[in-house]
């Protein structure tokens, strides 16, 4: 003992020694991280498993013993992963072909069901992209083209987190959401169709807009001079002589162009002067 106590290389090795035994024993935890504990190939524990509305400081995270060369520890995410899906071809009901772009994010909520079924998060992954893709290819195959533009798009959506959230469960996965990235026609002749037939569509909707507003605006002009006519009726009912009057005030301003229509003089009339048209000029004591 005195010789090894003088001896500064053991002293190091039996440091090294320790610390390498005390990282065997305990680990540490990570809040982003769930530790499934495997004794002898056979999942034992969890610590630090999924919860939802869990605060954030208020987890199983932290230091952990664990027994040495019997217990191994697998280190699964908490955090929300994702996965991107092969470009699809799809066929829509109005016989237009799609090239399809989507994502998924999930979250492993069973990290023993995880492992059991699938082993890693990436093997997850994997085994839900396919699932994806039918989905995807089912929900657009039973609708048009313009659904991907309407509010029906968050109605597909849905369906398509629904579908993919049964198939999730098995590997204890749980979908957060899935999303369409993009969703283009092929190049060529099918696009111009496609534009030919929107600008198709759009001129016909137009027309009917304009009709409708044509058909308004007589309406409404129907109504102005039924009105006008029993504006017209009343006040000849009231007084006759005055309506008389006013009507032959407004034929003399049309017929000797001084109602700005045409230049001041313009006009030459002979008449006599004893012509009922001019019969107001002259007064009716006359």
């Amino acid at each position: 003992m005195a010789r090894l106590g003088r001896n500064p290389l053991a002293w190091m090795f039996l440091a090294i020694a320790a610390v390498i035994a005390l990282a065997s024993i305990f680990s540490v935890v990570p809040e982003t991280k769930q530790a499934l504990i495997v004794r002898l190939g056979k999942p034992d524990r969890i610590i630090n498993g999924y919860k939802p509305n869990q605060e954030f400081g208020r987890t199983g995270a932290g230091i952990i013993a664990r027994i040495p060369f019997l217990e191994q520890i697998v280190w699964i995410d908490k955090r929300v992963l994702d996965f991107d899906m092969e470009r699809q071809s799809v066929l829509s009901t109005d016989q237009l072909r799609l090239e399809v772009d989507a994502y998924a994010r999930y979250r492993i909520v069973n990290p023993l069901q995880m492992y059991i079924s699938a082993g890693s998060e990436r093997r997850v992954g994997e085994a839900l992209r396919p699932i994806l893709g039918s989905a995807l290819r089912n929900e657009l195959g039973r609708r048009p083209f313009v659904a991907l533009l309407s509010p029906e798009r968050g109605q597909l959506m849905d369906n398509i987190q629904d579908r993919l959230n049964r198939v999730a469960r098995q590997y204890g996965a749980q979908i957060v959401d899935v999303r369409i990235k993009r969703a283009d026609l092929p190049a060529g002749t099918p696009l111009d169709s496609a534009f030919e037939r929107m600008r198709t569509a759009r001129q016909q909707q137009a027309l009917t807009i304009r009709a409708q507003g044509a058909k308004q605006a007589q309406i409404i002009r129907a109504d102005a001079d039924a009105a006008a006519a029993k504006v017209y009726a009343e006040s000849f009912g009231k007084d006759a002589v005055f309506y008389d009057f006013y009507r032959a005030m407004q034929s003399y301003r049309v017929t000797f162009g001084t109602d700005g229509m045409n230049a001041p003089g313009a006009s030459s009339i002979i008449l006599s002067p004893d012509n009922e048209y001019l019969r107001e000029f002259r007064g009716r004591g006359r």
